[in-house]
Order: C-alpha cells, then sequence, then structure tokens
C-alpha cells in the first residue's frame, strides 16, 4: 500500500519552500523592522495582531472549505497571499503598510491551514495518518532549516543588508504557489453547504462536536496555555553562554531533528498508536523544560534542544492526525481549523505568561512551572483523551 500519494507530497514540497520563505525571515525580521524605526513596544503589538488575525482566520476558513466543498482552492489562496507579503514588506515601509502586510501573510496561512491539513487527513487511512501528517511536518520543518540557513550565508557576505532576503524570500514563496497549482479538488470527501453563518460561527462548532474532540482538545488548549514562544528557549541558551551565532546554530539544529524525526515517529504512532507517541513528546518537553530551569554550557544545552526536536516530532503532526481519526470526514477542515485558531491565541497569553513569570521570578521559576503543566496535561490526557488504537 502507498504511503504517501501524490497529493501528500505536493503538499509537503509546498509547505517546505514557504516555511523556507517565512523562516528566511524569522531570523532577520526584529533587526529589519528596528532599522526602519520600529519600536520593540511597536513590534509586539505588530506580531500580536498578526497572530490573532491568523488564529481566528483560520477557524472560519476552515468552515467555509468543509461548508464549500472546496479543499485546493482555499490552500492556493493561501499560500499565494503568503508568498506576494514578502517583498511588501521591502517596497514600503510606512508602519501602517507593515502592519497591512504582516495582516495580509497571517490571512494567508489562516485561509489555508484547516483546507490542506483536511486535504492530508482525506490522503490518510486509519492506518497511515502518522506517517502523512509526520512526512509533511518533516518536510514543513525542513524549511526552517533552510531558510534561516540561507540568510545566515547571505548575511555572512552582506552584513545588515536586510532588504534583498525579502525579495530572495520571494522566490521560493513563488515555487510554492506553483506548485499549488498542482492540487486537484476532491468534492466527494467534504459536505456542501449554503447555510450562511457569521466570522465567529466555528466557535459554535466546540459545542457541537464530538465528545472525544472536545476532550482532547481540552487537553491540547491547556498545554498551549502554557507553552511559550521558543524564544525563551533560545534566551536560555544565550545565558547558558552560547554566542548569537551558536544560539542560531541550536535553533537551526532543534528543527533538523524535528525535520528528521517526525517520519520515523509518525510510522510509530501508525504502529503502537497516536496517543502514546503523544505522550510520550510531553514527557520530552517537560524533561527539557526542567533541564533548562538549570542547564549551563553548549554540549547541555545542545542535548536539550536535540530532547525539543524529538518532542516537535512526537506532538505537533500527530495532534493534528489525531484530530483527524475522530471528526468526521466532513467536519476535518473546522475541527482542525478551530483547534489551531484557539492554539494561536492560547500562545498569545503563554508568551505575555512567561515573559512575566521571567520577569518577576527568573527563567528557572518559567521553565519549572511550564514543565509541571506538561506533566498535568499528561495525565489529564490519559485519563481523559482516547484515540483510535494502531491498525
Amino acid at each position: 500500500m502507498r504511503v504517501l500519494s501524490r497529493t501528500v507530497i505536493v503538499l509537503s514540497l509546498i509547505s517546505l519552500f514557504t516555511d523556507m520563505a517565512s523562516e528566511m525571515l524569522y531570523p532577520v525580521m526584529p533587526i529589519y523592522l528596528q532599522s526602519i524605526g520600529f519600536s520593540v513596544v511597536l513590534i509586539g503589538v505588530l506580531e500580536g495582531v498578526a497572530e490573532a488575525t491568523a488564529g481566528l482566520s483560520k477557524g472560519y476558513f476552515g468552515m467555509q472549505s468543509d461548508r464549500l466543498g472546496r479543499r485546493a482552492l482555499f490552500v492556493q489562496w493561501g499560500y499565494a497571499l503568503s508568498a506576494i507579503s514578502k517583498p511588501m514588506m521591502a517596497v514600503f515601509i510606512a508602519p501602517l503598510w507593515i502592519f497591512f502586510a504582516r495582516t495580509i501573510d497571517r490571512v494567508g496561512k489562516g485561509i489555508r491551514t484547516g483546507a490542506r491539513d483536511a486535504l492530508l487527513n482525506d490522503e490518510a487511512t486509519p492506518a497511515t495518518k502518522g506517517r502523512v501528517f509526520g512526512f509533511h511536518r518533516g518536510m514543513d520543518t525542513l524549511g526552517a532549516v533552510l531558510g534561516p540557513a540561507l540568510a545566515l550565508l547571505f548575511l555572512y557576505f552582506h552584513p545588515e543588508d536586510y532588504v534583498p532576503l525579502f525579495f530572495i524570500a520571494f522566490a521560493p514563496g513563488v515555487l510554492a504557489v506553483v506548485l499549488s497549482l498542482l492540487l486537484k479538488e476532491s468534492r466527494h470527501t467534504v459536505a456542501s453547504s449554503t447555510k450562511p453563518f457569521s466570522f465567529f460561527a466555528f466557535l459554535r462548532y466546540w459545542k457541537e462536536s464530538p465528545a472525544a474532540y472536545r476532550k482532547l482538545t481540552t487537553g491540547l488548549l491547556l498545554f498551549a496555555l502554557f507553552n511559550s514562544s521558543d524564544v525563551f528557549l533560545l534566551l536560555q541558551a544565550k545565558n547558558a553562554g552560547l554566542s548569537d551565532t551558536g544560539t542560531i546554530g541550536v535553533y537551526i539544529f532543534y528543527n533538523l531533528v524535528y525535520a528528521l524525526a517526525s517520519y520515523p515517529l509518525g510510522a510509530l504512532a501508525d504502529r503502537i498508536g497516536l496517543k502514546r507517541v503523544f505522550l510520550f513528546g510531553l514527557l520530552l518537553f517537560a524533561a527539557v523544560y526542567f533541564g533548562m530551569a538549570a542547564a549551563h554550557g553548549i554540549v547541555v544545552i545542545a542535548a536539550l534542544f536535540f530532547v525539543y526536536g524529538l518532542y516537535a516530532a512526537a506532538t505537533e503532526g500527530i495532534a493534528k492526525a489525531w484530530i483527524g481519526s475522530i471528526v468526521p470526514r466532513t467536519e476535518t477542515a473546522t475541527a482542525i481549523g478551530t483547534y489551531a485558531g484557539f492554539q494561536s491565541i492560547a500562545a498569545l497569553f503563554a508568551s505575555a505568561f512567561a515573559g512575566w513569570l521571567w520577569f518577576a521570578f527568573g527563567p528557572e521559576v518559567t521553565f519549572t512551572v511550564t514543565g509541571v503543566v506538561a506533566v498535568i496535561v499528561m495525565v489529564y490526557i490519559i485519563v481523559h483523551a482516547h484515540a483510535p488504537g494502531p491498525k
């Protein structure tokens, strides 16, 4: 039986090139924004608005995809908007324009997320969901390795020359859009409806969704409320004695581990069950955060980032595969989009709370509290969340 269909491979390549474009700009975005006059506060507001936009739109457009019975159209438009946003941020530098361009990028992510993951779910069987989502996450994360590496290489030869990177990043974004044109619609897998609904109608899905979905996403969102930005891990790496280059290096190393481990751990989930692998991932997360509370030295930090890569590979794609296995196929985009939307909003609170803990009590308390919550979530999922067993 063929596990990776043509559609899965195309979607994975699209994600690879899109993430390459986005992550190429990730290390330089704050520096670039400051260079054109943005304060730290304004940068924070910009990112907050962008992530909130992405979060709310994921649920809405996921429901639209299910309602209209379309997948490929949403994927194509979503990736197209993200691609054109890259050069827009370099052409004009007025704050209002930057806010507009960044919002366009995040709306693009909101449009495509639910439909893309529903397409992946449609291409999988109960026995291959772990591998399908794992392969996609691995390819997506490989882009997060290649993008920063290319940015570092460019800046090595052209120090502080940030603007060309936005145009260079446009190239893989365009390639992703071209690849998206190869996707075909599969209307038979979704139900069409003409019933009107508002932008926030997806919030009602929580009440209407299967009980298994509510129990699982309750645990996932509790975890998301305390799972702060990876920036805090990088700050702790810096505090532990790593240089700027070393800090970026461990970030690339983490993404490389994540990319390489996603498919094998997805295959393991297909054999022993999604729930067991996900719980293993949470255990690794707790170990990393407890370790970060007292970490020092490049060897220890590198080891923790290695384990952190395994955690991400064991949870990110697995969570979506799990959701896809407990809801009807006609609701997949809505279910994943609703979860992804709430997750994005929870991440804002998580980072704000972690920042307050760090400021008030120090990094040791910040990482310890997060590790404890991860253990609590593990217990909750063991008791309340159920997944189909291995096939």
